[in-house]
């Protein structure tokens, strides 16, 4: 089980990729939404928001009026950032769960 700080991290380390990739993925997706990371195993939250192609103001806790919310475990989460696990595959098998519009899920799809 992957302990809170490199859950953390795992956060930060995918902040920074959608980073490198914001110029050229705004031009693409135009989403604007508050975000809530939930760890299942850890009993732990994290939020923030998606802006322009970034992932921006994460901070420790739950938001639980997040209009996207992705709960898995902590090891999912670190191995979904490490690109070790497919997001589309751990959604199917139910490891992980993201709760957003349709129209959320399709530009989230293009983000990542």
């Amino acid at each position: 089980m992957a302990s809170v700080d490199e859950c953390r991290q795992a956060l930060r380390d995918l902040a920074d990729r959608l980073d490198r990739n914001a110029e050229t993925v705004r031009e693409r997706v135009d989403l604007d939404r508050t975000l809530a990371c939930r760890i299942t195993d850890l009993d732990t939250a994290f939020h923030g928001r998606i802006a322009d192609g970034r992932l921006v103001e994460m901070t420790d806790g739950d938001d639980p009026k997040a209009k996207i919310a992705l709960s898995t475990s902590s090891d999912d989460l670190v191995a979904l950032v490490r690109g070790e696990l497919d997001v589309t595959r751990a959604v199917a098998s139910h490891r992980v769960s993201i709760k957003a519009s349709p129209f959320d899920l399709m530009k989230l799809r293009k983000l990542l």
